[in-house]
């Protein structure tokens, strides 16, 4: 699964023509081992899931929770990484999500609705309830921004589904620009009790594509190869979350760090700060992890909010780091 020296010793692309090897050799390599499935989610709703199973022997599986915004075919390179490295992989679309279920009343593609940030908990134990019979043992997630979120409240529910959870920049809190989040909680709060919480706020931009200098992203390579993706695909549009989305972001907080929360969790985790991140805060993110029994903490330097696609330099390392926890957790 490395021809011709494209790959680093770990399945990251190594040379600089970055979409040209996407296109031709990842891509096309992921869908010999890849199986697109609905799952059903919480209610019954559908979530698309990508089933991805490694070259024998295989050392464990890694479910991808994917950040706000985002899906499972954005996570492409480190799933073809987890796979030349014996891990077979789930990848889901959330709800509101990519080619999943989008709530009654939420027509535009670019808005993201989640009634109670819980149903994305309870999407990811169905998930895992589903698939647990056909995927081996031990199970480790990685997960970003808001999935770091959603994977938080899960350990602290369900402390026994994995053996290690990485979490990427993780939404412990998020930035409220100009605001304190209790008080944009409390606005979005009412705002949705009067029957507005599927609308986009009104001081949000429309839809528009990213633009790579206030991207998350530090790889112009790996940003410009996403991006046409999505300007491609109307089901990547989603970028506006709607009121009731900040609403329940904005309780997400307390109820992470409630009393006694992170001390529940029973796996080890690893948790990465990225240095330059503007769309989480850290400290939240220092306290989680100080209060998780088995938590270790690392501050990526360089690297914006998705330390994924950062420049070579700061990615190799990181994600080398990753792999070596997750293997350890998984031998």
């Amino acid at each position: 699964m490395n021809p011709a020296g494209l790959f680093n010793e770990d399945g990251l692309i190594c040379v600089p023509d970055y979409g040209a090897v996407m296109e031709n050799t990842l891509l096309p390599e992921l869908e010999k081992h890849q199986e697109n499935r609905t799952v059903s989610g919480l209610g019954g709703i559908p979530l698309f899931c990508s089933l991805f199973r490694a070259e024998q022997p295989v050392v464990g599986t890694v479910v991808i929770i994917h950040g706000f915004t985002e899906n499972a075919f954005k996570y492409s390179e480190i799933i073809y990484s987890l796979l030349m490295n014996h891990f077979d992989v789930i990848a889901y679309d959330q709800r509101g999500h990519g080619r999943s279920w989008r709530a009654q009343g939420v027509t535009e593609p670019a808005l993201t609705h989640v009634d109670h940030f819980s149903d994305y908990v309870e999407d990811l134990r169905a998930v895992c309830e589903a698939l647990a019979p056909e995927f081996p043992r031990p199970w480790m997630c990685f997960s970003h921004s808001m999935g770091g979120a959603v994977t938080a409240l899960y350990l602290e529910k369900y402390p026994d589904t994995f053996s290690a959870a990485a979490m990427c920049a993780p939404m412990i809190a998020p930035v409220t620009v100009g605001l304190p989040q209790g008080l944009v909680g409390s606005i979005t709060r009412v705002i949705c009790l009067t029957g507005g919480g599927k609308r986009a706020p009104f001081f949000m931009k429309p839809h528009v594509m990213d633009d790579f200098n206030t991207s998350h992203s530090t790889d112009r390579a790996r940003f410009d190869w996403y991006n046409a993706k999505r300007v491609a695909c109307r089901e990547f549009h989603n970028d506006i979350p709607t009121y009731g989305w900040i609403s329940e972001a904005s309780s997400v907080t307390r109820k992470i760090l409630r009393p006694g929360a992170p001390e529940s969790v029973a796996c080890p985790v690893l948790l990465s700060t990225a240095e330059l991140d503007k769309a989480v805060r850290p400290v939240p993110q220092e306290e989680f992890i100080t209060r998780v029994p088995k938590g270790t903490h690392i501050l990526v330097k360089e690297a914006r909010h998705e330390i994924f696609r950062s420049a070579d330099k700061v990615l190799f390392p990181w994600w080398h780091q990753n792999l070596l926890f997750l293997k350890e957790a998984a031998e």
